[in-house]
């Protein structure tokens, strides 16, 4: 295996067998049997890939899509069916909450446990002890069984013992989802950390903001298959396509012609700024600020047609200052009716860091759409509170829908690219106009 290797998986697929008695499982290992007892289920088929040395890999799927069973395999407390793992190094692993932990163990019982599990020795551990104790804030808690603790100290303690103990290779299963705000910033700092000193990071996540923000690459798996593996904003956007292709018969919401009149509110007539109606010209296109980059996906019931980004109320050209009124207007032309709709914004950085977002259900301002072919204007408008950069502005429209929470009609993630003038008195992202003075 290349030395730049620190996994590779080859061919690997998993199958489990479903018993409907347990008698048929002891009949089923009767050589002589050749009829089978029992119903298959692939969780893993044929998945090939490979993770550098100091890389930081994510893995995105829905529930079912083989995520777990995967890092089970690389961490070697999973048997694959068929294919192989080859691993260089020392693999620490926090997989589904708890494994691993003896209940009626203490916190240091048990980190002496994990310790010697992935071959630490007994002085190497006492060596790292400190360290575990201080990064996993638990206090008194670490000399009582843990039974006794919360979910959020369960992480606490697995994933201090993972990266105090210097593993080549550290594997997280969306553990990190359930600690509080403050410790989940406190474990990405050390997995930046980690990740200059050369160690291997593989981590599921079902926050996409985190695989983008945080991975150099990342995979997709679907139905145990991999379906993408490359750059983390592209396989996610990838991810999120598939995840909201519906088919638009189960999303329809026939209206009546009755109660619209709340859209006129919303509409950007301004004679000097009219926007395309037209479905079948995109203008967003024509626009300076348009981001040719951008990625768009739905299921094209409405559509985005145009836009008009203001600053101050005049057309908005090279920058905007900080403290400056945005007003972005745009159409959506309709291709049914629909009972409720939503309008969403949201403002990120060029790194993927959301700085901002909202939508009229949020804001508990519900709108409708009467009938095929119907256009809707809609404004939003803004102070530009922000640090100097560069951001992306990603506009959506969606159906709400009871069951689903809502169905994707036109998404345009970082659709328009604006840009705040620096005049070197902060930095960072949100501007709050600090003063300093002596006192």
């Amino acid at each position: 295996m290349c030395s730049d290797i620190a996994v590779k998986v080859s061919g690997v697929s998993k199958c489990y067998q479903s018993y409907a008695k347990p008698s048929h499982r002891l009949l089923q290992a009767v050589k002589f049997l050749r009829r089978k007892l029992y119903t298959e289920f692939w969780a893993l088929r044929d998945a090939s890939f490979e993770i550098h040395r100091g890389e930081t890999f994510g893995i995105v799927g829905q529930n079912g899509s083989g995520k777990s069973t995967i890092l089970q395999i690389i961490a070697g407390t999973l048997r694959p069916t068929a294919g192989s793992v080859d691993v260089v190094g020392r693999i620490a692993a926090i997989l589904e909450l708890g494994a691993g932990f003896n209940p009626e163990f203490n916190g240091i019982e048990n980190a002496r446990l994990n310790a010697a599990i992935i071959g630490v020795s007994e002085k190497e551990f006492r060596k790292s002890l400190p360290q575990i104790i201080e990064f996993s804030g638990l206090g008194d808690f670490i000399n009582k069984p843990v039974k006794t603790y919360s979910s959020g100290m369960y992480v606490r303690l697995a994933f201090s013992v993972s990266i105090s103990l210097k593993p080549d290779i550290l594997i997280i299963d969306e553990a990190l989802a359930v600690g509080d705000t403050r410790f989940q910033r406190k474990c990405f700092r050390k997995l930046e950390s980690l990740k200059a000193e050369g160690v291997t990071i593989i981590f599921v996540s079902h926050s996409m903001e985190s695989v983008v923000n945080h991975c150099d690459r990342a995979l997709f798996l679907e139905a145990g298959e991999v379906q993408m593996i490359g750059h983390p904003k592209k396989v996610v956007n990838t991810y999120l396509d598939a995840l909201f292709k519906l088919d638009n018969a189960e999303s329809v919401h026939p209206v009546s012609h009755e109660n619209n009149n709340q859209q006129e509110q919303h509409q950007c007539r301004n004679s000097s700024h009219k926007l395309n109606h037209d479905p079948l010209i995109d203008a967003c296109k024509t626009h300076s600020t348009y981001n040719t980059q951008e990625y768009r996906w739905g299921d094209a019931r409405a559509k985005i047609t145009d836009y008009i980004f203001l600053n101050n109320g005049s057309a908005y050209k090279h920058q905007c200052e900080k403290a400056d009124t945005l007003t972005l207007c745009f159409a959506v032309y309709f291709e049914q009716a629909f009972k409720k709709i939503i309008y969403g914004m949201t403002i990120k950085t060029t790194d993927g860091k959301t700085v901002y977002g909202t939508n009229n259900r949020l804001k508990k301002q519900l709108y409708s759409v009467n009938k095929s072919g119907d256009v809707a204007e809609i404004k939003f408008e803004f102070i530009a509170n922000l640090a100097a950069g560069d951001y992306f502005i990603s506009l959506g429209v969606a159906a709400d829908d009871d069951e689903k929470d809502h169905v994707p009609l036109d998404r345009r993630y970082d659709l328009i690219h604006f840009k705040v003038a620096d005049d070197q008195q902060s930095f960072g992202i949100a501007e709050l106009g600090a003063s300093i003075e002596q006192l």
